[in-house]
């Protein structure tokens, strides 16, 4: 949805909330009847980005950094005591109330609780929301799946360098990661919209061998230029199935 390059030496949650607020804004106003959720890593726990989407009626699941006092109201719920099996993980989820001193106002926070099989204490992990009816268990999975978007991203970076910065100049490094990101898009939504059905999760890389690095010849026929695909060319009907739905989408 959006992406934006910043200097390595500025931490993550600077100028989060003017980056986020305008995508914010544009989907409710463009899609009025769909509720937005938002979910972040502990680089997006600003109270400034909170009180956002409390304002503008977004869901939030935001990652919180560890302190002391987050710490002592887990081993309320969890204190350290040997395991009931070694043997086994441990998982526990709870609900509390929260107010740090940044804070306008007290806020739900959920506490995951985890002692992994072997291990004698918790591992706490806190996540701020203002999810009212969902149960802790449910929010914590719910943030998890934002590894999904990982996913998308580390695919973009593979598959078209978004994270290489090839120049000392920070302008032709934005502009370099922008097109890369539109090449990216734009490939996304050819597979979306133009791929049969069980081929739409395929690679960036499967893509280039099957469709773009494909060879041909220039032919000139009259005042026409075409591209001759070869006869014997393994992917020649995936290859036509999908430039017959691009055509589709031309005449509609």
């Amino acid at each position: 949805l959006k992406a934006k390059l910043r200097p390595g030496n500025v931490y993550t949650s600077n100028g989060i909330v003017e980056f986020i607020q305008p995508l914010i804004e544009h989907y409710n106003q463009k899609f009025p009847e769909t509720n937005l959720f938002l979910r972040g890593d502990s680089g997006f726990a600003v109270p400034d980005l909170y009180e956002l989407c409390e304002k503008e009626s977004v869901l939030y699941v935001i990652r919180l950094k560890s302190n002391l006092q987050l710490q002592s109201l887990a081993k309320e719920y969890h204190p350290s005591s040997a395991p009931r099996d070694v043997s086994e993980t441990e998982r526990y989820f709870e609900e509390a109330t929260y107010q740090a001193k940044s804070w306008s106002k007290p806020r739900k926070v959920i506490i995951q609780s985890v002692r992994p099989a072997g291990e004698l204490l918790f591992a706490h992990s806190f996540f701020v929301t203002n999810f009212e009816i969902a149960s802790p268990k449910d929010i914590v999975r719910a943030y998890q799946k934002r590894g999904t978007m990982e996913n998308y991203i580390k695919e973009s970076k593979n598959g078209f360098y978004l994270d290489h910065m090839n120049s000392h100049s920070f302008q032709v490094n934005t502009v370099k990661m922008m097109l890369s990101l539109l090449a990216y898009n734009l490939t996304n939504w050819l597979r979306t919209i133009c791929f049969p059905q069980g081929q739409k999760m395929m690679q960036i890389d499967t893509i280039r061998t099957r469709l773009i690095k494909v060879a041909s010849k220039l032919v000139k026929s009259g005042r026409s230029y075409y591209f001759k695909l070869s006869s014997s060319f393994v992917y020649q009907k995936f290859f036509w199935n999908v430039l017959g739905q691009i055509q589709k989408l031309q005449i509609e």
